[in-house]
Order: C-alpha cells, then structure tokens, then sequence
C-alpha cells in the first residue's frame, strides 16, 4: 500500500479519568517514595486505561464513538481500589492496581471490548489488568512504601482519549450511570 491512501489516525484509548484532587494526591504520595530509577508519569496523565485501540483512522472516531455509546454501563459509578504498588517488567512499569478488580469494571471493559469488534483496531487483545501508571522505564524492584497506597478512583463517566505526544485530551465522554 502506498502512503498516498494512508488515512489520517489518531491514537486512542478508553479510560477512567482521575480526578484533579486525586492526581495530587497520589502525585504526593508517589514523592514519598524512594524513587531512583524511571520517568514519572505526569499527574494530569493518571488515569486507568479500559482499552487500548491503538492508531485509529480518523474518519472511525464518529462510529467508535456510536458504538461507545452502545454499551451497557455498570447504572453507578465506579469504584476502584488503587492498593498495591507493582512492577510489571514486561512494559518496565510502576504502577498502582487494585488487589481485586471490582466485577462492574470487568463488565464494562467486555462490553466495550465487544463494542469495538467491528472496527478491527486491536491484534491481540490482551487480558485486561486494571492499573493506573505511575512511572516509565522502571526497571528496579518494588520501592518500599512508609505509607501503603489506599487510594479509591471514583468515576462516573468513561472517557475516549487521544495520546499526542504525551499528553491526553478527552474527545467524548459517555456517563456509567444511564439518563
């Protein structure tokens, strides 16, 4: 194929945004931390990912939005444990993950997962793990923490973000609790 009919594409995810007074709350617990390894994820870019789709053509955005708005939703808001402090060596990640991910969230991510069959976006999709990113490039063990994380993300909407050189932008919202 040559580059003439490349279509324009946006990268994208769905996720659940953390709010403002969170962010810095877990931004100032992660400073607690003994921290000599990685890049720090920006607070205004903490968030838990529901799914990945990757490069996505422009002129999809307004269907994938449609389909978004398809899906069932949990009918409350969600509540997410942040409570254990991982490493993930694999993608060279710290990150904050619940002990048990809550059943309404798995619900939400499969029927989005489902949603976004059609479109063909993603290769392999991989099982989902709830987490929200604290550092990149971290290759060293656990750091001990003073203080456990006991952190709750509340959400009562998920969103659709667009990744542009390291900062997110909302590009449509859906509420988890239907009108």
């Amino acid at each position: 194929m040559s580059d003439e009919t490349h279509e324009p594409t946006k990268r994208l995810f769905f996720a659940l945004d953390c709010p403002a007074q969170q962010r810095k709350a877990i931004a100032h617990w992660r400073g607690a931390l003994p921290l000599r390894n990685g890049r720090s994820v920006p607070a205004e870019n903490f968030h838990l990912t529901l799914m990945f789709l990757g490069a996505v053509e422009v002129a999809q955005i307004a269907d994938i939005c449609t389909a978004a708005g398809k899906v069932r939703v949990p009918g409350e808001p969600l509540r997410v444990a942040l409570d254990r402090l991982e490493v993930w060596r694999r993608s060279a990640v710290l990150v904050l993950a619940p002990q048990q991910a809550p059943p309404p969230l798995l619900r939400l991510v499969y029927a989005l997962e489902q949603a976004m069959l059609p479109f063909g976006l993603e290769e392999a999709p991989k099982e989902f793990r709830p987490h929200l990113t604290l550092m990149r490039d971290f290759r060293v063990p656990v750091p001990e923490s003073v203080t456990p994380p006991e952190f709750y993300l509340r959400a009562d909407r998920f969103v659709l973000f667009e990744s542009h050189k390291g900062r997110y932008r909302a590009l449509a919202e859906w509420p988890l609790v239907a009108p």
